[in-house]
């Protein structure tokens, strides 16, 4: 009688990996991987050696089953970064200050 190891945790060898997004450095690509890994999607970084549709020099690869979910994940998170870095804009600190003026 053959047993199985419950200690085993390894997951399934998925499909084939493809490309969810490029980064523009080492850091990006592992705030990226963060996110990923967070909801327990498997991801590769890659060098893109080859100048892949982008000039960014690093490549994030999905499993093809995850590839919708994967770019949720990162649309969601660069939409708040771009809504945070709005909020906290220095440009906009005097936004709106001529309704106060004292002549009006």
């Amino acid at each position: 009688m053959e047993k199985k190891s419950s200690k085993s945790k390894i997951k399934p060898q998925t499909g084939n990996f493809v490309i969810v997004t490029f980064a523009e450095d080492m850091e990006q690509a592992r705030e990226y991987e963060a996110l990923l890994k967070n909801d327990d999607i498997p991801v590769e970084i890659h060098e893109n050696t080859e100048n892949i549709e982008s000039s960014k020099s690093l490549i994030l690869m999905v499993p093809d089953e995850y590839l919708d979910e994967a770019h949720v994940i990162i649309e969601s998170q660069n939409a708040y970064d771009d809504f945070y870095e709005f909020a906290m804009d220095d440009d906009d600190e005097n936004l709106g200050v001529e309704f106060f003026d004292e002549d009006f």
